[in-house]
């Protein structure tokens, strides 16, 4: 697997899965919870080490179980889980800590690889004080990299301001329906690596018509000339999905190379 050197000179994988409907009736983000994560089995069996949660998708626990009785060393996963911006969880220092520390119980793990600030927190002082907890859970080993998820620019800037420990990676949305163009070009000048969450929803049959028509060029299908086209531009993708044999294919983009024209093309979508 490839991977992305950090700020911090730790590695992410390149490619991930997202898991917000898996462990759901019915494969829907809304879904009761019903303990099935077959689909996370067959990813991790596909090779996927990059697993992308959060507090929000409500499956920390079966996630943490998952990857626990995969009988994988914790050594070879790759983390992610993402603290809610309600109050519920980041009105105080106290309830950011507790947050976390419940966030590795879930997990069953000592350490987290990265952990995200899910949404923007509008109010500076708590978005600090959420900031420092995060920060000294860093210290102690128990979180390896801290991030964002969902920043603007500004917001960005803003943590910069105060931030001891820079975050590593911003989380956003960045398919053909919103490419987040100008938002990855500051990334990547400021040592932020983007990391692309729904890189193949909202595309359309004419856009999947017209990325088929690379893919001939490469043997591949357009999801995966897709998904290569973000990573070639250094952002990570988390593409998710409940079919084993796509989790296979979704896999299968390091043995070509998109051309300049071809990157062109994608991006002019």
């Amino acid at each position: 697997m490839q991977t992305i050197t950090l700020a911090n000179g730790l590695a992410i994988p390149a490619v991930g899965t997202g898991t917000n409907t898996y462990g759901k009736e019915g494969n829907r983000y809304n879904g009761e919870l019903n303990g099935d994560f077959s689909a996370l089995k067959s990813a991790i069996k596909a090779g996927y080490r990059l697993i992308d949660t959060a507090i929000s998708y409500r499956n920390e626990a079966g996630v943490g179980t998952t990857i626990l009785e995969s009988g994988i060393p914790r050594e070879k996963f790759y983390i992610i889980t993402k603290i809610p911006a309600d109050n519920a969880y980041i009105g105080s220092k106290e309830s950011v800590e507790k947050t976390v520390l419940k966030s590795l119980e879930n997990l069953k793990t000592d350490y987290i690889d990265l952990y995200l600030i899910h949404h923007p927190i509008e109010d500076e002082e708590k978005l600090k004080h959420t900031w420092e907890v995060l920060e000294s859970f860093v210290d102690k080993g128990q979180i390896k990299s801290i991030g964002v998820s969902n920043f603007t620019i500004e917001m960005l800037e803003t943590v910069h301001n105060f931030a001891r420990i820079q975050p590593a990676v911003n989380q956003i949305q960045s398919n053909p329906h919103t490419w987040n163009h100008e938002l990855i070009d500051y990334l990547l000048k400021t040592d932020v690596v983007p990391i692309a969450w729904g890189p193949l929803s909202k595309v359309t049959p004419e856009q999947i018509n017209k990325l088929n028509h690379i893919a001939e060029n490469y043997g591949k299908n357009w999801v995966q000339v897709l998904l290569r086209y973000q990573i070639q531009r250094g952002v990570v993708v988390i593409p998710k999905s409940h079919n084993e044999e796509h989790q296979i294919t979704n896999l299968k983009l390091f043995d070509f190379a998109l051309t300049k024209e071809d990157q062109f093309l994608i991006e002019s979508l």
